[in-house]
């Protein structure tokens, strides 16, 4: 096996800087580094929000170049090391300097392998090293260069890559499952909770057939007749975390751990793939208030305030700080996962966050404060029998991606250090 340097292997480039005057309605789409995640570009119908006119764009590319087919993306100020692997050619560009690209990859070096590797421990704790800032940190290109890239031969390099790229690929298609499968709970939770066209006695819809409604004043809109509005410590635990020093990471035992905040992920699901192991004094004074279990929901309460993720079956652990545990008593918990998702529970999140000296959170109190439409009995029983089983499905899904991802990252030194070879 041979070292090189990064530079050595490839072009390092960054984008030209956009200003604000130069958007535009319509044209080429922008991506910041905050839509860089775990191997690939968002959803790309979704989350680009502002553009660069085809005519600037083109200039730009002749004159700065753009990524293309083959080259990887990393993100360089802020959330450092997000990575991702271009398999197609896409036209967009950056809306600032925040995203560094390696293209022009060398033969003798398989693109993939190096995506890879830049996903493993050796690399990113070569970015500790040359990160610069004190407040926010950076990595620069000249600092990049100087990263230590080990190369076995190149036939061992696309073995390598396939074997961990198989696992991506399986953890993507979980994904996109997961997206379907969540977006079809919405559509119904909405035709039914918000909309309120449910199936009638004769199978009409609700409201369009003309159900009888009633105004409500906490959620300031008409809710079919017989439907109530209920303070949510009527039919949930709210417990807070502990307010202490986070504890040392100590590995005695599988079931001694807490979740931190970057296990609940943005799109709504507890990520088990990274586990804070302590020790087992600790984790009883940490489950002190509550142990975690299956169907209780937990809520951030700083950064991405709001976030909320329902644990899965099996699960038995203590939370952090800034987390909120939710727990369900007198309501049936799939009902409130989609009430938690829906534009009920964003409007109560805006009205109720606290606005802190540095950032806005969403805290115990702020959570006392949601109220819960309640249907009739017979609708929750029905509607909770329809998503039920698809819901059940995306947590077997996100327990697989975890299982995987640990897999992956497991194998990813040993195949890059000769442990593990491929046959």
């Amino acid at each position: 096996m041979t070292k090189y340097k990064l530079g050595d292997l490839c072009r390092i480039a960054s984008a030209k800087r956009i200003f604000e005057n130069e958007y535009v309605d319509f044209g080429i789409p922008f991506v910041r580094g905050q839509e860089i995640s775990d191997g690939s570009l968002l959803d790309q119908n979704s989350v680009f929000d502002c553009y660069i006119s085809k005519e600037r764009y083109e200039e730009i590319k002749q004159k700065y170049g753009k990524p293309s087919k083959g080259d990887i993306l990393i993100t360089a100020v802020g959330t450092i090391g997000n990575l991702c692997y271009l398999d197609k050619d896409i036209d967009f560009y950056f809306k600032d300097g925040n995203v560094i690209w390696f293209s022009d990859i060398k033969d003798f070096c398989c693109g993939l392998y190096l995506y890879h590797f830049m996903k493993g421990s050796f690399f990113k704790d070569q970015l500790k090293y040359y990160m610069i800032g004190a407040v926010q940190k950076a990595l620069t290109m000249d600092m990049l260069k100087k990263v230590n890239v080990p190369l076995p031969s190149l036939s061992e390099q696309k073995k390598i890559a396939a074997v961990l790229s198989a696992l991506d690929e399986k953890i993507a298609l979980n994904k996109k499952m997961n997206q379907k499968l969540e977006a079809m709970a919405k559509r119904l939770y909405d035709y039914w909770f918000v909309q309120f066209d449910f199936p009638d006695e004769n199978g009409r819809p609700y409201k369009t057939s003309g159900g009888p409604m009633t105004y409500n004043e906490t959620l300031n809109r008409e809710i079919p007749e017989g439907w109530i509005v209920v303070d949510i410590n009527n039919l949930c635990d709210v417990v807070d975390c502990l307010h202490s020093k986070k504890p040392d990471y100590c590995f005695e035992n599988e079931d001694s751990y807490l979740l931190a905040l970057e296990n609940i992920t943005k799109e709504g699901y507890i990520d088990f793939s990274e586990k804070y192991y302590i020790s087992n004094h600790d984790f009883k004074e940490w489950t002190s208030r509550i142990c975690v279990k299956e169907n209780d929901f937990l809520f951030t309460n700083a950064g991405r305030a709001g976030d909320m993720g329902m644990v899965p079956e099996g699960v038995s652990c203590a939370i952090g700080r800034n987390i909120t545990a939710v727990r369900p008593k007198n309501v049936n918990p799939w009902y409130l996962r989609c009430f938690f998702k829906s534009l009920y529970m964003q409007e109560q999140i805006l009205n109720n966050l606290d606005q802190g000296s540095f950032f806005m959170s969403f805290n115990v109190r702020s959570i006392k404060k949601l109220q819960v439409l309640i249907p009739s009995k017979k609708m929750m029983d029905k509607f909770t029998a329809a998503i039920e089983p698809q819901l059940k499905q995306i947590e077997k899904n996100n327990s697989e991606n975890s299982r995987l991802t640990a897999l992956r990252d497991k194998l990813l030194p040993l195949l890059m250090n000769g442990q593990v070879v491929v046959v």
